[in-house]
């Protein structure tokens, strides 16, 4: 008999300001259904210059900013099929829905009121920014009036275009152990930083780095091994 697959799962996982680290992991939800599609959008900030409108041919225009990027998607939630393992059973599918709409809801950051930072992975993808917009559809209802099943498409967005990140088929979860130490495998163009924080070591990272001869810790190596319990004395 075949084996089962394990099905990887898409991911909303917190960021801070600067888009660098993944904080706050209490606050990272899976999907209960992967996305069927996903839609990325570029675009340029371009201008046109002034008095350019008396020319006989096309008027020339001007590249005046970082241009934006944006991704479109679309999750489905339903109680009343099986949830996925680390995802608690309801028998209201808002539940499952308001962690979702969490990277939606401003918070406060000294006197302004602004989304949290999102990351959204799925395998080898990975989009940073924020979430710009957000729409829910509740499709199916108990006898009771519960909502059992809803469709959510989230708009994220970043203000700017950048090189298309690739991140390993696993993420950032722990490889195989070799002997006695387990060994997690860094995800590409991640820092130690949010690597230590995801795994609740976040203040341990300085000595983290110095136990693995980390040269460069704002910049891991794609699959890099990284022995997350070594320290060493700083």
């Amino acid at each position: 008999m075949p084996e089962a697959v394990n099905l990887e799962k898409a991911e909303l996982r917190q960021l801070d300001a600067n888009f660098e680290n993944e904080i706050e992991q209490d606050t990272w939800t899976k999907v209960q259904f992967n996305p069927e599609t996903m839609k990325v959008t570029y675009a340029n900030q371009l201008k046109t210059p002034e008095g350019a409108g008396d020319q006989t041919g096309p008027a020339a225009r001007q590249f005046v900013g970082a241009g934006t990027t944006k991704l479109t998607l679309q999750l489905w939630f339903d109680v009343s099929a099986p949830v996925p393992e680390g995802m608690s059973k309801e028998t209201d599918v808002r539940k499952l829905t308001q962690k979702v709409a969490y990277y939606i809801t401003p918070k406060e950051d000294g006197d302004k009121l602004v989304p949290p930072a999102v990351r959204f992975i799925w395998g080898s993808f990975q989009f940073d920014g924020i979430m710009e917009g957000l729409e829910e559809s509740l499709e199916y209802f108990s006898p009771e009036g519960r909502p059992l099943r809803a469709n959510m498409t989230l708009n994220l967005s970043q203000q700017r275009i950048t090189k298309f990140t690739f991140r390993d088929a696993r993420g950032s979860a722990s490889a195989p152990a070799l002997g006695s130490r387990p060994l997690a495998q860094a995800p590409g163009g991640g820092s130690l930083q949010g690597m230590a924080a995801a795994f609740g070591k976040g203040a341990d990272w300085q000595s983290i780095a110095a136990a693995n001869n980390i040269e460069n810790p704002r910049l891991l190596q794609a699959g890099a091994l990284i022995d997350l319990n070594a320290r060493r004395r700083l």
